[in-house]
C-alpha cells in the first residue's frame, strides 16, 4: 500500500448488483482494493462478476472476517478511515483527505454497522438537493471515490 493508496470496504452490502458496479467504479477510480466482509456480503458469483465488466479479474478484492477489525489494521498501518453516512454533519466536499485513504460504505438498507461507524476517523455525506433522500449504493460510491481521487489529484 502506497502513500495514496485508495482502499473501499463494502459493509454488508447484499445486492449482487451494486457489488458489481461498486467493483467497477472502484476500478475505474483507481482504488487499490476493496475489501469486503466474508459473511453478510453478496458472493462473487456470475452476476456481480457480469456487472463489473472485467473488474472482478482486475481489482484487488480482499475478504475478511471482521471489518472492525480490518479498519483498526489499516489505521495502525496509516490510513484515514471516512465513514459515508447520510446522517453525517460534513459534505464529502468540505472534507480534507488524507491519505492513504479508506472509503467504508454500508449496506443498502442500513448504512454502516453502529461498531464500523465506530472505526471511522471521520463520517462524511453527499448533499441531497432534490426530494430524494438517497442515492443507489453504487452511485454514491462512484461520487464519494471520485472526490477521493480528485483531491489525491
Amino acid at each position: 500500500m502506497g502513500d495514496n493508496s485508495i482502499i473501499l470496504v463494502l459493509d454488508r452490502v447484499m445486492d449482487p448488483h451494486n457489488l458489481g458496479a461498486c467493483i467497477r467504479t472502484a476500478d475505474a477510480a483507481g482504488a487499490h482494493a476493496v475489501v469486503l466482509p466474508k459473511d453478510h456480503s453478496a458472493p462473487l458469483n456470475a452476476t456481480v462478476k457480469k456487472v463489473a465488466s472485467g473488474a472482478v479479474e482486475t481489482t484487488h478484492i480482499i475478504t475478511v472476517t471482521n471489518i472492525a477489525r480490518s479498519l483498526r489494521q489499516l489505521r495502525e498501518a496509516g490510513c484515514r478511515i471516512i465513514g459515508a453516512s447520510a446522517d453525517a454533519d460534513e459534505s464529502i466536499y468540505q472534507t480534507e483527505v488524507l491519505f492513504p485513504v479508506v472509503l467504508v460504505m454500508g449496506s443498502e438498507q442500513g448504512g454502516i454497522r453502529q461498531n464500523t461507524r465506530n472505526h471511522c476517523d471521520q463520517l462524511v455525506k453527499i448533499p441531497m438537493y432534490g426530494a430524494v433522500e438517497s442515492l443507489n449504493l453504487s452511485v454514491a460510491a462512484g461520487i464519494c471515490l471520485y472526490e477521493i481521487r480528485r483531491c489525491r489529484n
